[in-house]
């Protein structure tokens, strides 16, 4: 019987870390409470203790590598141990990232694992087997959280036969919560594809098979026998992707080899990585710098600009220029039953007002450059903006709250969520106890979250334990909406386009940067006086910020 080591939980904001150092080696006796190995945040360094005395019986993930809050990092065994000397029937697995830990050994496709496999993916995404004197690795799908048991195949980035190393995105799994690659867990040859692109798939079904330390062709079984690369009918062999024996192009000077997306770009450009100046971690190359360079490049380069997407399959030949027919991603689809279910589910009304933005924006201008100056970001309107909710939310706390059955729920703290839109649909970050935070600290969360959606990497945390939604739709030029509670909150502000108008002030005509506000609640918890009071407070705070100051 083993007893798992898995990372602690390191705090609301921090989803991972990286292994520091560990201070046993596979075969070392431990006590209770001793400390095996150190993991380092962008915060803190923390020391994990041992849950259990026995034996270091297996080290999952490698000191430099980094793994998520609840990960398998090792597991401790029954015995005494043997010192400095490491047990020979221990092993130290190969692996890339916690969630790509080997599991139990097992056999067939995804359709008919054994019970035994799903259970120990869940921990990991893969698991060796000896086959033909071979060591191949099964890719498995990971486990996305608790409440996520299954997802579609996105984009592969690999085919049969291909060259990958260790920790390279083989391809993408998307969700209803977000979309995630799967990197690879060792270094090898990909020998067969149990998937194809848009297939559905459970946590623990086998994606794909790796031979450990193969160098490319085909692998031959014990008899010298070739073993042909094998791949189930319709599983997408992604035959237009280069080839990536060689890393792909790795950048010079760089640890990493390009993005799969920033590859495929590259590839569709003509375009080596030689030209490219990556700006990710240890120098890799990403979208971003690829677009950059095609930018730059095609003024003098003609030949260098982006090529046309290739056209989809028509529904049917004859109305190939009039419609096409995409399926729904599993986000999408998420997004739409949930908008659909908040309109059938509450009693949803809007009410509306305009804000003078002329104190705010006045206050902005003053302290912008100072401001970036000390705390290292800018000072846009969502901090103005959040403050404000988060006073009025302290006034008129029905629109905090939500229905529980036949209970009222309500919230004493404020988690703001954010409508952020993303080339793969809407997706709403939380700003986890807002009202305890400055406007600069807001700020700086606000970015980190935008980055992250931007990216694809929100993970599920951050988008749990909203209380209250804030929704932007001026940044698209939008005057006035109604926008849609994201259930179960009772209310969502949204916020539009700044537009100078003529209002009459003292009698006066005059000038005015105006924007409309709309709240949209559920009428079922929020009454229309407490309603019209909180949009009321949030104008006052933004018409005179000095409010907030005073907290008044």
């Amino acid at each position: 019987m083993s007893t798992e080591i898995k990372v602690p939980t390191l705090g609301e904001s921090v989803s991972e870390a990286t292994i520091g150092q560990w201070f046993k080696k596979v075969g070392d006796h431990v006590e209770q409470d001793e400390t095996l190995v150190e993991l380092e945040t962008d915060k803190v360094t923390v020391e994990v203790p041992a849950p259990a005395a026995g034996v270091l019986q297996e080290i999952v993930v490698k000191e430099g590598e980094t793994v998520e809050v609840g990960a398998l990092i090792g597991t401790i065994g029954e015995g005494e141990g043997a010192g400095d000397t490491a047990s020979s029937e221990a092993t130290e697995r190969p692996s890339g990232k916690a969630n790509e830990a080997a599991a139990s050994s097992g056999s067939g496709g995804y359709g008919d694992e054994s019970q035994s496999d799903t259970q120990d993916s869940e921990q990991g995404g893969s698991k060796s087997e000896a086959k033909g004197g071979a060591s191949l690795t099964k890719v498995v799908v990971p486990s996305a959280g608790e409440s996520v048991t299954e997802a579609t195949v996105g984009t592969i980035f690999k085919k049969v036969g291909d060259t990958v190393a260790v920790d390279e995105a083989l391809l993408e799994l998307e969700t209803d919560k977000a979309a995630q690659e799967v990197p690879s867990p060792v270094a090898g040859v990909i020998r067969e594809l149990a998937v194809s692109e848009g297939d559905e798939v459970k946590v623990g079904a086998l994606l794909m098979k790796i031979e450990d330390g193969a160098s490319g062709g085909s692998s031959r079984d014990g008899s010298g026998s070739a073993v042909a690369n094998r791949s189930p009918e319709g599983a997408n062999q992604n035959s237009d992707a280069p080839a990536r024996g060689d890393k792909g192009g790795e950048a010079e000077g760089s640890s990493r080899p390009p993005a799969p997306s920033a590859r495929k770009m590259m590839a569709e450009n003509d375009m080596s990585a030689d030209k490219v100046t990556g700006s990710g971690r240890d120098g890799q190359i990403l979208k971003g710098d690829v677009l950059e360079a095609v930018s730059r490049a095609a003024p003098s380069s003609p030949q260098e600009t982006p090529k046309a997407a290739p056209q989809r399959a028509a529904s049917a030949p004859d109305e190939s220029a009039r419609e096409e027919r995409v399926k729904m991603t599993r986000l999408r689809q998420t997004i739409a039953k949930r908008l659909k279910s908040a309109q059938d589910t509450a009693a949803m009304l809007t009410t509306f007002n305009e804000v003078d933005m002329t104190a705010t924006m006045e206050m902005r201008k003053k302290y912008k450059d100072l401001f970036d100056k000390k705390h290292g970001v800018k000072l846009g309107f969502m901090g103005f903006f959040t403050k404000a909710v988060c006073h009025a939310l302290k006034e008129i706390p029905a629109v905090n709250a939500e229905i529980d059955g036949n209970e009222i729920v309500y919230k004493n703290f404020c988690n703001i969520g954010m409508a952020v839109g993303t080339d793969k649909g809407l997706v709403v970050p939380v700003i986890k106890d807002a009202d305890r935070m400055t406007i600069a600290e807001v700020e700086k969360e606000l970015g980190r979250l935008a980055r992250l959606a931007r990216d694809g990497k929100l993970g599920v945390s951050d988008m749990q334990g909203g209380t209250f939604t804030i929704t932007n739709g001026g940044v698209y030029g939008s005057l006035m909406s109604t926008p849609i509670l994201n259930a179960p909150q009772s209310g969502i502000l949204g916020m539009h386009k700044i537009q100078e108008r003529p209002m009459a002030i003292g009698g006066q005509v005059v000038i005015r940067p105006m924007m409309y506000l709309a709240l949209s609640y559920d009428h079922r918890i929020v009454d229309g006086k407490e309603a019209v009071t909180f949009l009321v407070r949030v104008k006052e705070s933004l018409e005179d910020p000095e409010r907030l100051i005073l907290d008044l």
